[in-house]
């Protein structure tokens, strides 16, 4: 075997794990791709039999009306982040404002531990992904929910007959904050920063991206400007590293059409932002098209831990570094100016320098940025590509290595059946030895999760927060 023939037998043997993608809808637009190894669960409507939720991602479906209870065991120690993702099928009728989910954390005794979240569509009837999280936050200024034991997580989703009758397929996730060196502050971050919305990036250059389904495909990008493509009644993700003390300048925007349509699309383009919780950063901005170019933009606070504490939700929710998402939709009715799709423009200016982080007491995981997030990001590479090749590379190099063990494995095993020939002890070395070239190698995971993912389990079917959460 050669080295070339090792490196083919090396990559063939890898296998990336793919989340599974939703069914698409009629027109062909894709659905929702869930995380990677994310295990069904299916939540009860009564708290004494709801399943064991722990951290990770899990898939599941609500109905309208229904409300669902999941259980977890939570320290004394750890803030924890349970969201929620509603990822109805593209096309699927949805009311605005009126349909919603709500997500909230119970104590044992019934208890709420802080302020509900209620994830809403605000496109003018178009379903697109929605999320936000509930949590129970750890803190000096806190007095309820700070004990060890169990909890839970409650679900609904709330909406008006007029809307879809088909269940709604959801994404959880949880994550577990590390707490802080020392006390919690318990004081607001540094307000002093401007809120004049400073002139989006205009590099003359426009680098092509590809924006994901979801949260667990999205196209990574990084300060400048990027190009991609939409088609009406889609929605695209993308993820931008932002570390302590930075903050995000973004536009997103669609050019002039070319057609001789002229209706007006109330609310034609959508603009949002998660924190890596998968906390909505306010509420999501729509902005309207009557065939002239149009832009939806969002200008954030500064990461800060202290802005947890802050009264406004879009301020509360840049509590963390990591990676933040990016969501941008257009609305069907832009059909009519954009038949086949049209082109995107996305503007990322990622203001400020990195700052160091509060101090955990355990590694931040989620919760920070690392090198390797900064060159995925101006890469333009999503967290499957980045494994992919990462790891690929690796076992790649590993297979050149078996390849070479092989080599002399066979060597010796010839030597050896020739000793036996010649009436010389025989040994016990062969190419069918345990833990040989023949072993199976490791799957490779994704690089961009370092909190506890939980069991894997079956591969699932279909796939601004409040006040002082």
């Amino acid at each position: 075997m050669n080295r070339g023939t090792a490196v083919l037998a090396a990559l063939a043997a890898v296998t990336i794990l793919p989340g599974t993608v939703g069914v698409a809808s009629a027109d062909g637009l894709p659905g929702y791709r869930t995380a990677d190894g994310a295990t069904t669960i299916n939540g009860t409507t009564s708290a004494a039999r709801a399943p064991q939720l722990k951290p990770g991602p899990h898939t599941d479906s609500i109905k309208r009306g229904e409300q669902k209870y999941y259980a977890v065991t939570l320290d004394a120690s750890s803030s924890a982040y349970f969201s929620a993702v509603a990822a109805p099928k593209p096309g699927t009728k949805v009311e605005e404002y009126g349909d919603k989910l709500t997500l909230n954390v119970e104590d044992s005794s019934g208890n709420t531990c802080g302020a509900e979240a209620t994830p809403s569509f605000r496109g003018g009837g178009m379903a697109y992904p929605i999320a936000d999280y509930a949590t129970r936050r750890i803190g000096a200024d806190r007095t309820e929910c700070q004990k060890a034991g169990p909890y839970y997580l409650v679900i609904g989703r709330q909406g008006p007959a007029t809307s879809g009758p088909d269940a709604w397929p959801i994404e959880l996730d949880f994550l577990n904050e590390p707490p802080l060196k020392g006390n919690t502050p318990a004081q607001p971050g540094d307000g002093t920063w401007s809120t004049a919305t400073p002139a989006p990036p205009t590099d003359p250059t426009k680098r092509a991206t590809r924006g994901g389904t979801g949260f667990n495909d999205a196209g990574s990008v990084a300060s400048g400007v990027w190009k991609d493509r939409i088609r009406p009644g889609e929605t695209r993700f993308y993820r931008v590293p932002v570390d302590w003390g930075q903050r995000l300048n973004l536009s997103a925007e669609l050019p002039n059409a070319s057609s001789g349509a002229t209706d007006f699309v109330a609310r034609a383009l959508g603009l949002s932002v998660y924190n890596p919780a998968r906390g909505a950063v306010g509420d999501a901005t729509f902005v309207s098209y009557h065939g002239k170019p149009a832009t939806a933009g969002v200008f954030t606070a500064p990461v800060d831990y202290g802005n947890r504490f802050n009264p406004t939700g879009s301020v509360s929710a840049m509590r963390f570094a990591g990676w933040y998402y990016i969501e941008v939709s257009l609305h069907s009715d832009a059909a009519q100016y954009f038949p086949q799709g049209t082109d995107l423009t996305l503007r990322v200016d990622v203001r400020g320098n990195p700052k160091a982080g509060p101090g955990y007491t355990k590694p931040a995981g989620d919760f920070s940025v690392t090198p390797e997030d900064r060159e995925m990001a101006r890469k333009g590479q999503t967290a499957q590509e980045a494994a992919k090749s990462g790891t690929l590379m690796t076992v790649a190099y590993a297979g050149i290595g078996t390849g070479v063990v092989l080599l002399v494995g066979l060597g010796a095993w010839t030597v050896v059946a020739r000793r036996s020939a010649a009436g010389a002890p025989r040994g016990a070395v062969g190419p069918g030895a345990s833990g040989g070239p023949g072993a199976r190698p490791m799957l490779p995971t994704d690089p961009t999760r370092s909190v506890q993912q939980g069991q894997q389990g079956q591969q699932n079917q279909q796939f601004g927060p409040p006040q002082g959460r």
